[in-house]
């Protein structure tokens, strides 16, 4: 039988993070390195990152122009209080 040569990753993580995701993948009978190894697979596969991934709404013009017009508000000791902005609705 041939043995593949493998290759050695490394990342830097949350140390959190990490101990999370380790759970969870035990939890479904899976390590850490036959995780990594399936992600690449999919990648390699679907030609993209085999999931959906979407900016914060922070960040977002229309945010950043209200927290701008807040701010400059807040400097001339006009405060106002109102709710968070949510794309969604």
């Amino acid at each position: 039988m041939l043995t593949k040569k493998k290759e050695t990753v490394s990342v830097r993580i949350d140390p959190e993070l990490k101990k999370q995701t380790e759970e969870m993948l035990n939890s479904m009978g899976l390590t850490y390195s036959s995780a990594i190894t399936m992600f690449s697979k999919a990648i390699v596969n679907e030609g993209k990152i085999p999931f959906e991934i979407k900016a914060d709404p922070f960040y977002s013009k229309e945010n950043q122009d209200v927290l701008r017009k807040s701010i400059k508000e807040a400097e001339k000791g006009k405060i106002t209080q109102h709710d968070l902005m949510d794309r969604d609705k």
